[in-house]
């Protein structure tokens, strides 16, 4: 599958700068971002293979480090440098930090959340990168201090998000680092003239650098240095169907040469596993193919034999146990949760989510809008039926609610479940869930039964 390039660089793919470097054409500087890991890091090993194809050169003429130790100076100082061995020379810096601005703060914070869970310490490190951005202290933060920081503030400090959500994920992000002390953060000069003046031409031709980002700001003068002078290839996740399309198709590419191929029950038991991640996925289908061995078709058995159960399983679960308001189902889920390490407040965040996407489908049904909407039919009927209608927005300008943004099938199980529970129920148990998160954030309260209270409140028939 092609690896579309950004539309304000020069590079149109992955495959077509392959091909450039192989014809003799390599570019002095490549620029690769995005927050799709694999697909970058993937990009960058193919790129730096194509450029010192020799493994014994490549020992000598490749310098890497990361964005968090890089120094302008140094770099260029390095870049200017012939090389050691007569050849092409590469430096590369992972995750630089000289294309970020006010600008990624939003996107910046999406990425935050969606790894609070999945890589808590990736989640701190980026909001360490937060910080040093806007100029945040930790000890603004630090022993309830965020509480301070009010919506006049946030605004003020990251224009383009409204802070949304910002009570539930912010203690859990000071509560991370507050468990690994945070250094002092260094101040970072944004001057980089020299490597502009480096790059449009003050180096060997030999020489070549590649930069890999998760954000970028387009407006920075660097960034259009290097789409004058080099390439830019982009690398974002798909989201819903499309990022399950992109590992579809990458997965299924593996499993062809191998001569093998995944069968329907078998790529949902996948999604289910890994969510879909790309490197998860990808990771995965080469775990089955040597399991099955010499086997043609992957099932979902050979799946649960190779991936087994995941708290991902367990979260599932739990929320479809509430849905059903089955109370026996939903305390002996929570308890696995609990003992497998998740942290209680992240369980508060997956029960909230459930109870607010029950709550909003119920309005949407009580609202009349969805005139064919029937709580018995089956899930093809209600995507062709009733689904464009949750998703058109009640009145110009005005935004389809957040249930509407998720996978179909999702919300056809919102629209279902929401016949368990009436208005009432639904608008009392999400502010039994508020006054619970306060209170596992605000009291010594054992929080294994703050939770258990508020599964037997939700799924207890009143």
């Amino acid at each position: 599958m092609a690896l579309q390039a950004d539309d304000t660089g020069r590079g149109v793919s992955l495959e077509k700068v392959l091909a450039e470097i192989k014809g003799g054409k390599a570019s002095p500087c490549y620029l690769l971002w995005g927050d799709e890991e694999f697909r970058l890091q993937d990009a960058l090993d193919k790129i730096v293979k194509a450029l010192i194809p020799d493994a014994g050169d490549r020992d000598l003429n490749l310098f890497v480090t990361d964005g968090e130790r890089e120094d302008v100076d140094a770099l260029c100082e390095s870049l200017c440098t012939s090389p050691l061995l007569p050849g092409r020379k590469v430096v590369a810096v992972r995750n630089t930090r000289l294309f970020q601005s006010k600008n990624v703060l939003a996107p910046l914070i999406a990425r935050i959340r969606e790894r609070l869970e999945q890589d808590p310490l990736k989640a701190a490190a980026d909001f360490r990168r937060f910080m040093q951005i806007t100029g945040l202290q930790w000890e603004e933060l630090r022993d309830g201090g965020w509480r301070k920081i009010d919506d006049e503030t946030w605004r003020r400090i990251v224009p383009d998000d409204g802070g949304e959500g910002r009570e539930t994920w912010l203690p859990k992000i000071v509560e991370i680092l507050g468990s690994h002390e945070p250094e002092p953060l260094k101040e970072r000069q944004e001057e980089t003239d020299r490597l502009e003046r480096t790059l449009m031409g003050g180096m060997p031709a030999d020489n070549h650098l590649i930069l890999t980002a998760e954000t970028v700001d387009r407006r920075k003068k660097l960034f259009k240095t290097f789409s004058a002078t080099g390439r830019i290839l982009s690398f974002t996740k798909g989201k819903g169907e499309a990022r399950q399309q992109t590992v579809q198709e990458m997965a299924f590419a593996i499993l062809e040469r191998q001569g093998k191929r995944l069968s329907a029950g078998g790529w949902a038991a996948l999604g289910r596993k890994t969510g879909f991640d790309l490197r998860e996925s990808l990771g995965a289908i080469e775990k089955l193919i040597t399991y099955v061995g010499d086997k043609t078709q992957i099932e979902p058995a050979d799946v649960e034999a190779v991936i087994g159960r995941t708290k991902e399983d367990t979260v599932f679960e739990l929320t479809g146990a509430l849905s059903a308001r089955n109370l026996v189902a939903a305390l002996a889920t929570l308890r696995e949760l609990l003992d497998q390490g998740l942290h209680p407040l992240m369980i508060m965040t997956m029960l909230t989510r459930e109870i607010r996407f029950l709550f909003q489908a119920k309005l949407l049904i009580a609202s009349g809008r969805l005139k064919g909407f029937q709580a018995n039919m089956d899930y093809g009927r209600f995507q062709k039926q009733v689904l464009p209608g949750i998703k058109q927005p009640v009145a110009a300008g005005e935004e389809p609610p957040a249930v509407a943004s998720q996978h179909p099938f999702v919300v056809y199980q919102a629209f279902k479940n929401a016949e368990r529970f009436t208005q009432r129920e639904l608008a009392a148990d999400l502010e039994l869930l508020f006054k619970t998160d306060l209170a596992l954030k605000s009291t010594g309260h054992d929080p294994r039964l703050l939770l258990e209270r508020v599964l037997m409140t939700i799924c207890g028939s009143r």
